[in-house]
């Protein structure tokens, strides 16, 4: 079926004003009337972020293969964050460090092979051997070897046991070997398992996705999906309104009041907004004036006056999407005393895609002046910004983070941001008793013990004033009155699935 392109939706509007000279009336009733019929049940998604590597899963753009159904991983997690069967049926610990996994049967991908252990053993081989590693391979050795036709065994050098729960991130999705490229690149184009194929990526702005008749569970009853990256919040918000998008990620909450209240979701998100303070270098070295900067911010005045209250203060790096990180939290024990900024200049950075976030850094560079500081700010795109603030470039960072993106346990997030050796660490921070907090609570089993080792970490974070979490942010997610299905996840794994459908005229207008 041909259907038409996905355009950025606000390159789309100024093209449709500028072409409304060029065709008399019956020209544009036809053009429309092709229009609709090529799109008819075809669901129209617009999403916040634009690939950052070309979908490889290697990265966070794994995600987006998540959210759109198209790839999948070996185990998943449920709603209540237990482990459940995807291209893997069992699994079992036969060992602390060897977990067997045995494959689904009848497990056919986008470009006809067949699922097999060594499918699943080249998808995360190359993973393991990647540089950088995915995040939640932060720390961990694994090795993988098939068991059989139908069976891998996937072993630590350690006992880990979240082993399982790691292999449930969208960043281990298993790609058919035809998606790895003998130059290390890695496509997932035509390559992945899910009810949904990945037929065409149109660099930064645009994704095209097809039913996949041959998917091994149940099918998709919508016929594919039209994808646009739309990193303007108004845009999005406004094709949202329009009828244009079906689905919009992450409407800000500037445009909630001013889009029909049934049309939008808000979904409590494991998401802390946090200033990271540059331990290793420049002003912020000193604990004393990352004090001062502890002390100098009005966190309720943020959420009430960017977030309009449609967010939670926070107390900690764990939000209310972990209900039982409040009940164990200790308040950090002698925090450090706050020097005097006497006017020090240091440079506040954040990025543009997320909307609230040049609004945040804008009440935080008064909050900050007024305590004796002369700040700087550097706003950017994401992609222009994310290396300098990897390589310590700035003294501050705002940054909305996921929590517990990768396994649904927060050590993963808490090691790749705040460990020595974390891939993620933009507060450049390294304290051997962080390290070891890690590694203690890391070597639980999931449980009551393993969550008191984690709020353990998360004192000795906060008391180095390295990491100051300042809200927990709840996302708003737009449908349109014709799309039913839709997944409103906090995990941010899943968005679209077999199930997520576009009503036709009469079930609308029931």
């Amino acid at each position: 079926m041909r259907h038409l392109k996905p355009w950025p939706w606000m390159a789309l509007a100024l093209s449709m004003t500028a072409l409304t000279g060029c065709f008399d009336a019956s020209d544009e009733s036809q053009q429309k009337a092709t229009a609709d019929a090529d799109t008819k049940g075809r669901i129209s998604v617009a999403m916040l972020l634009p690939p950052r590597s070309a979908l490889t899963p290697l990265s966070d753009d794994a995600f987006k293969l998540s959210r759109w159904s198209v790839g999948e991983t070996l185990v998943v997690l449920n709603d209540e964050g237990n482990l459940a069967p995807a291209l893997a049926t069992q699994w079992e610990q036969v060992t602390p460090t060897d977990w067997r996994f045995t494959l689904r049967d009848g497990v056919t991908f986008h470009d006809g092979s067949v699922l097999d252990a060594d499918v699943v053993v080249n998808a995360l081989r190359t993973a393991t051997l990647a540089t950088p590693k995915p995040r939640i391979l932060d720390g961990v050795s694994l090795t993988i070897r098939a068991d059989g036709d139908h069976a891998v065994m996937v072993s630590s050098e350690i006992a880990d046991p979240l082993l399982a729960q790691r292999l449930t991130s969208p960043q281990l999705t298993i790609l058919a070997q035809s998606a790895y490229a003998d130059n290390g690149v890695i496509s997932p184009v035509n390559a992945g398992s899910g009810p949904f194929v990945l037929t065409q990526l149109t660099g930064t702005s645009s994704a095209t996705l097809e039913r996949y008749d041959g998917y091994w569970g149940q099918k998709a009853r919508a016929p594919g999906a039209d994808i646009s990256f739309v990193p303007d919040g108004i845009a999005r918000a406004s094709a949202l309104r329009t009828g244009l998008a079906d689905i919009v990620e992450a409407i800000p909450v500037s445009q909630a009041p001013v889009i029909d209240p049934q049309r939008i979701h808000e979904v409590p998100m494991p998401r802390t907004n946090t200033l990271y303070l540059n331990a290793d270098r420049g002003v912020m070295k000193d604990p004393a004036m990352r004090a001062a900067v502890r002390e100098a911010i009005n966190r309720k005045q943020i959420v009430d006056n960017v977030y309009e209250k449609r967010a939670d203060i926070a107390e900690g790096l764990l939000g209310p999407a972990l209900p039982w990180a409040a009940k164990l939290r200790q308040s950090v024990a002698n925090p450090t005393a706050p020097a005097k900024p006497n006017g020090v200049t240091i440079t506040l950075a954040t990025f543009t895609d997320r909307t609230e976030l040049p609004e945040v850094a804008v009440y935080l560079a008064q909050q900050l002046t007024d305590a004796g500081f002369t700040v700087k700010q550097d706003v950017r795109e994401y992609s222009q910004i994310e290396s300098d603030a990897l390589s310590g470039q700035f003294d501050a960072f705002i940054l909305s983070r996921a929590t517990v993106l990768d396994s649904g346990d927060p050590i993963a997030y808490m090691y790749s941001d705040f460990a020595c050796a974390g891939s993620f660490n933009i507060a450049q921070l390294c304290q051997p008793e962080i390290d070891k907090a890690l590694e203690e609570a890391a070597a639980l089993p999931a449980g009551p013990e393993r969550q008191k080792a984690i709020m353990k970490a998360e004192n000795i974070i906060l008391a180095s004033d390295a990491a100051i979490p300042m809200l927990h942010e709840r996302v708003i997610q737009g449908e349109s009155a014709r799309v039913r299905g839709v997944i409103r996840d906090p995990r941010e794994r899943l968005l679209i699935d077999a199930n997520t459908y576009i009503m036709d005229d009469t079930e609308v207008a029931q």
